[in-house]
């Protein structure tokens, strides 16, 4: 006898954000998982401290899906939810623990109008 296990991917409500990930852009340092800069460019996140898990989705994709589209985006850093007002950080605050934080080609995947960008309900798994 045999069983067979599936694996659903668990789908999570969450909030994007617009981030530069660029050098000079608005996320600050270089990202947490491989201290590099990314391109606007490029689809890319970070997501809330809690999500992000002690770097445990470091270069790991997720699927993000809003608006009747979905893309697939490369988690490159940490929005954190403990920590801000800071150089590290953008002198911004601590960000909320429900925040997929995106790059501009993730929102042009998804096909926002651009006076839209920067804050949309979606949905999000690991890819």
């Amino acid at each position: 006898m045999f069983s067979i296990c599936i694996y659903l991917h668990e789908s999570i409500s969450a909030y994007l954000t617009l981030n530069s990930f660029q050098k000079g852009g608005d996320g600050g340092g270089p990202s947490e998982c491989d201290k590099q800069y990314h391109s606007d460019d490029t689809p890319v996140v970070a997501l809330s401290t809690g999500w992000f898990n002690h770097e445990s989705r470091c270069l790991k994709n997720i699927t993000i899906s809003a608006n009747g589209k979905s893309v697939v985006a490369m988690v490159v850093d940490e929005c954190d939810s403990t920590k801000g007002c800071d150089k590290d950080h953008d002198y911004q605050p601590p960000c909320p623990n429900n925040i997929v934080d995106a790059s501009k080609a993730v929102w042009k995947a998804l096909n926002v109008p651009k006076e839209q960008w920067g804050g949309l309900d979606i949905t999000w798994s690991d890819a």
